[in-house]
């Protein structure tokens, strides 16, 4: 398949080239394109031979339900059969933005989106290429992540390039994401309201419109989820760079000697804090994602460096935990999917 690449100014999106990649989507074709958190591979989310499309791209399980993407709240309520003004409050706070929320669906979401279940997951981008990709589609936009299943999501234009050139109509670059992590996912089609998945939102700002939001253990990476896996990121195992990552938690000293140890036996690269960049060996090779300070840069930092390709020619690469406060309950929830094995000292 040839790709067409369009080039699309992030903060003042081409109408006309918009369009093109548009007709690609109401024509049942795949386009990739930017949003706030990664780079989506989209789909008509009302058309299911479009929808089979993702998941061969994607070399995807078909159990792993999809996020949907619109442009307004009135494409939501011929969706979901909740009553969204429940939720109006919270809506106001987090749409747009990077925050998915899981209602109960209506009939028109085929089953392939939604993995056979009766919740649909959707979310409302600020990115306006995004934003205008969708209105101009004139239908709802499924797209997961824009990488090969399984490995770290793309956040840069190169990170697209290499997973999905030749397996997709449409490429739409305008350079790196703002947020370098997928959306936070709230469930709202229970009795009480579950973070599914943290992500760039606070899950502490949530609580102020949403007080009974509950924080189940799954949501650090801790433990394993249980149960039909209602989004993207529960039941497989995800994030990982194409070398062993090893993640080593504990108290900080012990941490800083314990990765010197693990560092010492292989070629090996740690990925580290700003303060703690000097504890490590000399020798070894190291980058800094960000201050403990700075988790949002930290998290910016983390897929671009588990995809660098310069990091792949090593060994191992080897991380020290982050604090699991705001976004770095994301942060450690991405590390413990993406490591290959966890020391605890």
């Amino acid at each position: 398949m040839n790709t067409v690449y369009l080039r699309v100014n992030s903060e003042e999106p081409d109408e006309f080239r918009l369009k093109k990649a548009a007709r690609f989507i109401r024509d049942g074709e795949l386009v990739v394109f930017p949003t706030e958190t990664v780079y989506g591979l989209g789909a008509n989310a009302l058309d299911e031979s479009a929808i089979s499309k993702i998941y061969h791209a994607k070399g995807r399980p078909q159990d792993n339900p999809l996020i949907v993407h619109v442009s307004s709240r009135e494409m939501v309520a011929d969706l979901v059969l909740q009553n969204l003004s429940e939720y109006s409050a919270l809506m106001d706070t987090v749409w747009p933005g990077p925050v998915t929320l899981i209602f109960r669906k209506r009939k028109r979401i085929p089953d392939s989106v939604t993995a056979g279940l009766d919740t649909v997951a959707i979310r409302f981008p600020s990115h306006p290429v995004a934003s205008k990709l969708i209105e101009l589609s004139c239908v709802p936009v499924a797209a997961p992540s824009a990488n090969l299943s399984g490995k770290p999501s793309p956040t840069r234009e190169e990170h697209v390039v290499e997973d999905m050139d030749g397996r997709v109509s449409c490429i739409i670059l305008s350079g790196s994401t703002v947020f370098g992590l997928e959306s936070t996912i709230i469930d709202l089609s229970r009795e009480r309201p579950v973070l599914l998945r943290p992500g760039p939102i606070d899950p502490d700002q949530l609580k102020c419109v949403l007080p009974d939001l509950q924080i189940p253990g799954f949501a650090s990476g801790r433990e394993q989820y249980l149960g039909d896996p209602l989004s993207p990121g529960l039941k497989y195992r995800h994030y990982s760079p194409d070398i062993p990552l090893i993640l080593v938690e504990g108290e900080l000293g012990l941490v800083v000697s314990k990765v010197g140890i693990i560092a010492g036996r292989k070629s090996s690269l740690v990925l580290c804090s700003e303060e703690l960049r000097d504890y490590y060996p000399v020798q070894v090779k190291k980058v800094v994602l960000g201050s403990r300070s700075n988790l949002l840069e930290v998290a910016s930092n983390l897929f671009k460096e588990l995809r660098n390709k310069e990091n792949m020619s090593f060994s191992q690469i080897i991380a020290e935990p982050f604090p699991e406060t705001g976004v770095g309950l994301a942060i450690m929830n991405r590390l413990r999917k993406a490591a290959w094995k966890i020391e605890r000292v």
